[in-house]
């Protein structure tokens, strides 16, 4: 996955549009996280524009979330289980389908 796209697409959603290099630096790290993330949900992603979109949707919760503590957005959450449904129904059903 192409983490420049994303990065282009949080900054512009957190209205970063000119970070430090140590902020840039966090924000590709926090991007990072939230693959990661997504893949120990059993999401495989790839540079389709949606999963771009929820990649950066999922990072910028967490930018988010440091500063407020706040729950995952339902929208988020809906998301991640839906793509991870259709995943699931693409690939012929698995465990938990």
């Amino acid at each position: 996955m192409e983490v420049s796209t994303v990065l282009s697409l949080l900054q512009v959603d957190l209205g970063e549009l000119h970070p430090s290099e140590q902020r840039l630096a966090y924000l590709t790290q926090v991007i990072r996280a939230a693959q990661s993330f997504m893949e120990r949900e059993g999401i495989s992603l790839n540079d389709s524009a949606e999963d771009l979109q929820l990649v950066e949707l999922y990072a910028a919760y967490l930018v988010r979330k440091r500063a407020t503590q706040e729950a995952m957005p339902r929208m988020l959450r809906w998301a991640l289980n839906n793509r991870l449904f259709h995943q699931k129904t693409q690939s012929g059903g698995g465990p938990g389908v």
